[in-house]
């Protein structure tokens, strides 16, 4: 049934309301904008939550990706977005980032860069400057911990080796894997990433812990120095 613009979601008839749709047909049966409204919980005075979401979504290109790297302020402009609602969209999206990490924690140790990238990606594909995050693995290629080492700007981020290996000594890592992402898309390695490669895969040599990869992250994939013959 299709509904009028801007009237009440609880006029509607009762197969259209999302959460009486949700609880009747399952959660498969809703669209985006449907999951989006009970967010919500409301719209503004001439506009449905319906409405609303589906507004929101057009400007983020209906791209779920998009949609969680939009952010409270820009939220915030769309009329009927206050502080709460904003809080409650970013919240909800940090919530399905930790879900796919959950998902993608493999049950046994790590066999390939793609397993890695999905340990990763959800950390840092939306990200709008460079991080570097270290995946700490044991003798069984287990994951002990996955952390951000370093901060830094749209071009790049200043990674010490030193705190690295501390961490991994620390964790008592036998392996790690390096990573940091590139917010411009481009997944091609610069000259400090192969120097930061080489000087982290000599380093671990000395200490006895194996580098495994270096991986380059961005929302077009991923780069592995492994795959690509650079370690």
């Amino acid at each position: 049934m299709k509904t009028p613009t801007g009237s009440s979601i609880k006029s509607w008839a009762l197969d259209d309301r999302p959460r009486e749709k949700l609880a009747l047909k399952g959660k498969e049966a809703l669209s985006n904008a449907e999951l989006l409204s009970i967010l919500l919980g409301s719209g503004s005075r001439n506009e449905s939550a319906l409405d609303l979401s589906k507004k929101i979504l057009d400007a983020s290109g209906n791209n779920l990706f998009e949609l969680g790297r939009m952010g409270i302020a820009k939220l915030k402009k769309f009329k009927g977005i206050g502080s709460v609602k904003a809080i409650t969209i970013e919240a909800a999206m940090e919530l399905a980032r930790r879900r796919q990490q959950a998902e993608a924690k493999p049950k046994t140790g790590l066999k390939s860069s793609q397993e890695a990238y999905q340990i990763l990606r959800s950390r840092m594909e939306d990200l709008q400057v460079e991080e570097c995050w270290v995946v700490f693995l044991n003798r069984a290629n287990f994951i002990l911990g996955a952390e951000k080492i370093s901060l830094g700007g749209l071009t790049g981020t200043v990674v010490d080796v030193r705190i690295i290996f501390k961490r991994a000594l620390e964790l008592q890592a036998t392996a790690i894997i390096l990573s940091h992402n590139h917010p411009s898309g481009n997944l091609k390695p610069s000259q400090q990433d192969i120097d930061l490669t080489q000087k982290a895969k000599n380093a671990g040599i000395a200490l006895d812990i194996n580098v495994f990869d270096h991986l380059i992250i961005s929302d077009q994939g991923y780069y592995s120095f492994a795959d690509e013959g650079m370690l």
